[in-house]
């Protein structure tokens, strides 16, 4: 491939005219020759209480035609420095659990084969245990996760090990995530026991709490996670309830106190220099949202994901990606 594809110019094709992608970029057929494969996760098997986010992708994909092709802050032109595409939505499926989960982790492994980093849209946040499965095959990776809520519980309605409020446990479980390079930042609200988080404790996770991110701050928090990843390959997991519901209030299980927008864009900027080998944004849940707001939270948020992993790829390329970043 020698052009890296580009958006549709909204100055030349107004934003909702034309096929709805991912960031306006072309939908092809596989990942054969993209750096960044982004694509949907349209499933939510693993949802407890409020379903709706097997919905999110075609959202994001809509409100991701607000996203231009340079970065504001960064001066970062991630199309241009790396080649993105969406190769489109998994095969999922809707009343078989296990059968969704297989059909994830096949989809993922396809593009992790073909040499592309997966940015996935989901989906509820159980989507994230498949795709660390493909991603994580030949070693366990770090993790930085986003959220208001662990996701480290056993089991659910008896003996149901897979929900979306256990993805992290069993990823610790099967040796997809290494617990001692893990953070969870944000985690906030009531909890079933007392002892919740001790299982994530006990095993290495550092769990941050909202309120000490308040006292701290993006850059102290940040400088932080950068730390305990170290060099080695991470995941990043961005549950969009990890935002205020009062900016993103289109998700499964709101909790209220949680990240602005702003702080949420600048943690994400903050992920510089870490080896990012995959990467989600989930829980985003159109049927509760107000006038696309959440799903263009959660689109911005992958827009940032792109610009941070973009420069990564080219910098990797050495002088030749040197010289696009300049």
């Amino acid at each position: 491939m020698d052009v890296n594809y580009q958006p549709v110019d909204a100055a030349v094709v107004p934003r909702f005219a034309g096929v709805s992608t991912f960031m306006r970029l072309p939908l092809v057929a596989d990942a054969a020759g993209l750096d960044i494969a982004l694509f949907g996760i349209p499933w939510d098997g693993g949802t407890t209480n409020r379903a709706g986010a097997r919905h999110g992708p075609r959202e994001v994909r809509s409100q991701s035609s607000l996203m231009r092709r340079v970065h504001h802050v960064s001066g970062i032109e991630p199309f241009s420095l790396a080649r993105i595409a969406d190769v489109g939505d998994l095969s999922v499926n809707p009343i078989d659990l296990q059968d969704g989960m297989a059909r994830i982790e096949a989809g993922v492994g396809a593009i992790v084969e073909a040499g592309a980093i997966p940015l996935g849209i989901g989906g509820d946040h159980l989507t994230t245990l498949p795709v660390l499965r493909a991603v994580a095959r030949r070693r366990p990776v770090g993790l930085i996760h986003f959220d208001a809520h662990s996701d480290t519980n056993d089991t659910y309605f008896g003996n149901n090990p897979y929900t979306h409020g256990t993805p992290f446990r069993r990823a610790v479980e099967e040796g997809l995530v290494d617990p001692k390079r893990t953070i969870q930042i944000g985690i906030r609200g009531s909890i079933y026991d007392p002892g919740e988080h001790d299982w994530a404790r006990a095993q290495g996770i550092r769990v941050l709490y909202m309120e000490e991110f308040v006292s701290r701050g993006p850059v102290e928090v940040m400088a932080e996670a950068r730390r305990i990843v170290g060099e080695g390959a991470t995941y990043v997991s961005f549950d969009i309830d990890s935002i205020d519901p009062s900016m993103a209030p289109g998700t499964g299980t709101p909790e209220i106190g949680g990240f602005s927008t702003r702080e949420a864009q600048q943690m994400v900027r903050l992920l510089e220099g870490v080896d990012i080998v995959g990467a989600d944004v989930v829980e985003v849940s159109p049927p509760f949202d107000v006038a696309g707001l959440t799903a263009l939270a959660g689109a911005t948020m992958a827009f940032e994901l792109v610009c941070v992993i973009a420069r990564a790829v080219a910098a990797r390329r050495g002088p030749a990606g040197a010289a696009a970043m300049a």
